[in-house]
């Protein structure tokens, strides 16, 4: 009689159960499955930015300031355009400060210049998984036409602008650098480069006071340390 008692009442939460809605909520999970079509954990393949930004000059011939537009193309990968304005001046200048007018002055010089490279080139990020994106070294290199402008030294810089001459060569580059910091939004970097600009027959740079011969200045790039601000868009 009471296996039969216990048997029934087995039978009675049997059909209890089988009752419940098919779309009753059930005791959470400690597993969560994640839908396909919509997935939880997605990676992000178009993280790959475009950097505008301004690039300070350092150089032995003075001060300089440039724009670059780059492209990342992969994680490795970048290509960039820029334009860069910067001094020039003779290796053989020596300059002197005159303390009664409060100017400087270079004896014999005969033009000023001006080196206006536009430069199409690639980066190389090297160690891209053996070091924290907070330092991102690279390699790089580019190449393009650039403009040497001449003026007379003999009149004041602005004014002498009206008399400036166009000088037109090439320019080509190798260097390296580093960006640091973890936001790629606006970036911040430090990168060095040597230029080869030549302009071949020369532009008359400098005069001997004694025998009058003009100097041609020849090579007009050089090493140049550049400050790199940007911002992604």
């Amino acid at each position: 009689m009471r296996k039969l008692i216990v048997t029934g009442f087995l039978i009675l939460l049997g059909a209890i159960g089988s009752t419940t809605p098919s779309n009753a909520r059930r005791p959470d999970s400690t597993m969560v499955f994640a839908n396909p079509n919509n997935p939880l954990i997605t990676t992000d393949t178009s993280s790959y930015t475009n950097i505008y930004g301004l690039d300070i000059l350092f150089s032995n011939n003075g001060f300089g300031l440039g724009f670059f537009l780059r492209k990342e193309y992969s994680r490795t990968f970048q290509g960039f355009i820029s334009l860069a304005i910067s001094e020039a001046k003779d290796d053989q200048e020596v300059e002197y400060y005159d303390p009664y007018t409060y100017q400087s002055y270079v004896p014999g010089k005969v033009n000023r210049f001006l080196v206006f490279p536009l430069t199409v080139g690639i980066q190389y990020r090297l160690f891209e998984d053996d070091i924290l994106d907070t330092f991102r070294p690279y390699i790089s290199g580019g190449i393009g036409p650039a403009i040497v402008l001449s003026s007379p030294y003999e009149k004041e810089f602005f004014s002498s602008l009206s008399y400036a001459q166009a000088h037109y060569t090439f320019n080509a580059y190798i260097g390296g650098g580093a960006f640091f910091g973890s936001d790629k939004v606006n970036i911040m970097g430090v990168s060095f480069r040597y230029y080869f600009i030549p302009v071949f027959n020369g532009i008359p740079s400098l005069a001997d006071a004694n025998s009058g011969l003009v100097t041609n200045k020849k090579e007009f790039g050089g090493f140049f340390i550049s400050l790199n601000f940007g911002s992604s868009f």
